[in-house]
C-alpha cells in the first residue's frame, strides 16, 4: 500500500503580523495535487491542523476543505488532534468527518477501540491504523486509568504513560498479513526540532524514546517535530515535518510530505517530495548599503542590521525592505561595539545629561532622541 504522510499544517499561523493564510492555501493545495499524483491508498495528518485552539472560521474552512479534497483523491483519510489544536473541538466536527468519509480523531477517548482503524486498499491490502492524538501531562495519566492496564502512579513519568497507552492500542497487532500502522502526535528522545514547536511540549519531560513503538509496527507517522526526519528506531519512525516553514527557525527546513510504500512483508520505503507553494523566510544581515544591494526576491525577512542604533533606523529599512517582518540590531554586530569609557556620576546633573549617557552607554547616541527627550521631559514637568 501507499502513504501519503503529512502533519503540522499550522492554518492560521500569523507572522509577526502578517497573515499568511493565502500561502497556507497554496501549500495544502500543493499536498493535494502530490496526492493525486501519487494515487495514496491512505492519508495521515499528525496533528496540529491549526496554529490555535480558537481558529477562525476562515482557517476552519481551509482545513476542512483541504481534508475533503485529499478524500476526493481516493484514498483513505485519517487525521488526528495536536498540542495546537482544541481535542474537543475536532471531535465535535467528527458527524461531519464521518459523512465525508474521512477519520477524525481530535482527543483520547473512553473506548480505545475508537482509536485503531481498520482499512482495505483497492489490492486488497488489510491494514489497521492505531490514531493517539496528543496527549498533556494531565490527560496522560487520565488516558491509563480508564483504559485500565495497571495503577496509574502520580510519580510515573509521562513516557511511562504514552507506552501504556500505546501498548493497549497496539496489542492487536501481529495478525499474519495486515500492515501495522501508527500516527502519534508527540516527541521523540533524538529528533531534532525544526524551530516552530512550541518549547513546553518538545522538552525532555514531553519526550518519549522510540522504544514506545512495537518491533512488529511497519510505519510510524509522527507529527509535531516541523523538521522532516527518520529516527533510528525498532521500526520505521518518522516526522514528515511541515508543509510550509511556520517561522524564522524553519527557514532553513525542507517543506515536504512523505511518501511511504510498504506491504505486510516488506520493509516501508520513503520518499520525500517537496512542497514549494509558499513564499520563503528568509534573515539577511548588514548595512543599509549592503541590504540595497541584495536581492531577496519575494521572501518575508527577518533583519540583523549592521549600524548603530539611531532614531529612524527602523523606517529606512522598512522603507528599503518592504518585505521585512522583524528589524533588529544584529546581536553579534552590537557585541562588537566599545562601551562607556566610565559610569556616568548622577549627582547634581541634569535629567537630559543622564539620558544621554545612558544612550552612549548602550552604542544609541543619536542627537535626534536626545532632542526628543528634552521636548518631552520639559512636556512632562511643565504641566
Amino acid at each position: 500500500m501507499r502513504i501519503l504522510h503529512t502533519s503540522d499544517w499550522h492554518v492560521g499561523k500569523v507572522l509577526k503580523g502578517q497573515q499568511r493564510l493565502a500561502e497556507q492555501i497554496q501549500a495544502l493545495g500543493q499536498v493535494v495535487e502530490i496526492a493525486r499524483a501519487e494515487r495514496p491508498d491512505l492519508v495521515i495528518v499528525a496533528g496540529d491542523l491549526y496554529d490555535t485552539s480558537a481558529p477562525t472560521p476562515d482557517a476552519t474552512r481551509v482545513v476542512t476543505r483541504a481534508l475533503t479534497a485529499l478524500r476526493g483523491t481516493g484514498a483513505a483519510v485519517v487525521a488526528i488532534g495536536g498540542n495546537h489544536d482544541n481535542g474537543a473541538a475536532l471531535d465535535a466536527l467528527r458527524p461531519w468527518a464521518e459523512a465525508a468519509g474521512i477519520t477524525l480523531r481530535g482527543s483520547v477517548r473512553d473506548n480505545p477501540d475508537e482509536h485503531v482503524i481498520d482499512g482495505v486498499t483497492d489490492g486488497g491490502e488489510r491494514w489497521q491504523l492505531a490514531a493517539l492524538p496528543f496527549l498533556s501531562q494531565r490527560y496522560a495519566v487520565r488516558a491509563t486509568e480508564m483504559y485500565q492496564l495497571s495503577a496509574a502512579e502520580a510519580t510515573q513519568t509521562y513516557a511511562d504513560h504514552v507506552s501504556r497507552v500505546i501498548a493497549r492500542l497496539t496489542d492487536g497487532f501481529g495478525a499474519p498479513g495486515v500492515i501495522n500502522l501508527i500516527t502519534a502526535h508527540l516527541t521523540v528522545v533524538g529528533g531534532r526540532s525544526g524551530g516552530g514547536e512550541r518549547e513546553v511540549h518538545t522538552v525532555l519531560g514531553y519526550a518519549v524514546p522510540a522504544t514506545v513503538f512495537p518491533t512488529g509496527t511497519h510505519y510510524v507517522a509522527l507529527g509535531h517535530l516541523h523538521r522532516a526526519q527518520q529516527l533510528e528506531a525498532p521500526c520505521p519512525v518518522r516526522y514528515s515535518g511541515s508543509p510550509l516553514a511556520v517561522d524564522f527557525g524553519e527557514e532553513e527546513n525542507v517543506a515536504s510530505v512523505s511518501v511511504v510504500d510498504v506491504t505486510a512483508s516488506t520493509a516501508a520505503r520513503v520518499r520525500e517530495v517537496s512542497v514549494a507553494a509558499a513564499t520563503a523566510l528568509r534573515t539577511v544581515r548588514g548595512t543599509l548599503e549592503e541590504l540595497a544591494a541584495g536581492d531577496h526576491g519575494d521572501a518575508w525577512l527577518r533583519v540583523f542590521i549592521q549600524e548603530a542604533p539611531r532614531a529612524g533606523l527602523r523606517e529606512q529599512v522598512q522603507e528599503l525592505l518592504p518585505r521585512a517582518l522583524e528589524i533588529r540590531i544584529d546581536p553579534e554586530f552590537a557585541r562588537t561595539q566599545p562601551g562607556p569609557a566610565r559610569t556616568a556620576q548622577r549627582t547634581g546633573r541634569a535629567p537630559g545629561e543622564l539620558f544621554a549617557d545612558y544612550l552612549d552607554a548602550r552604542g544609541h547616541g543619536d542627537d535626534g532622541v536626545r532632542s526628543l527627550f528634552d521636548t518631552l521631559y520639559e512636556e512632562v514637568t511643565s504641566s
